[in-house]
């Protein structure tokens, strides 16, 4: 229940990795704080390149110290600016977050932590490819 987590030491931590983004084209920092089912907390910050596209999000550097660590699932998590504003991982990395916490995986909105079912209805995971395969 998000009750129960500490999003308050996720947000602070997530602060911390913001300030250490690499950002110098956008200028907008972004960290990333993630709790693991196991205690573990994993987080990333946001990565630029001169071409924009090829940039990574925080919430992948989050995901890459999970696998790089053990693995695991993920419980909650937290994106926060350099400016310490919460705000939501965009679509690509909701799609992230979700192969590694699924549908009940909470996620700290400005409103308040969210199921991520609730913020990527109907998302497509490891169970549509294994329907595939019995076609």
């Amino acid at each position: 229940m998000p009750g129960e987590l500490d999003f308050e030491m996720l947000r602070l931590r997530a602060d911390e990795l913001a300030g250490r983004a690499y950002a110098p084209y956008s200028e907008f920092s972004v960290g990333a704080a993630g709790l693991v089912v196991d205690g573990r907390i994993v987080g990333g910050c946001n990565v630029e390149n001169a071409s924009y596209p090829v940039g990574l999000c925080a919430e992948c550097g989050l995901v890459s110290e999970l696998v790089a660590t053990g693995g695991g699932q993920l419980v909650a998590v937290s994106c926060r600016t350099g400016s310490g504003q919460t705000v939501l991982p965009c679509g690509r990395c909701r799609q992230l977050l979700f192969e590694h916490g699924g549908e009940q995986l909470l996620i700290d909105t400005p409103r308040g932590p969210r199921p991520l079912g609730e913020l990527l209805p109907a998302a497509f995971g490891p169970g549509d490819l294994e329907r595939s395969k019995e076609s």
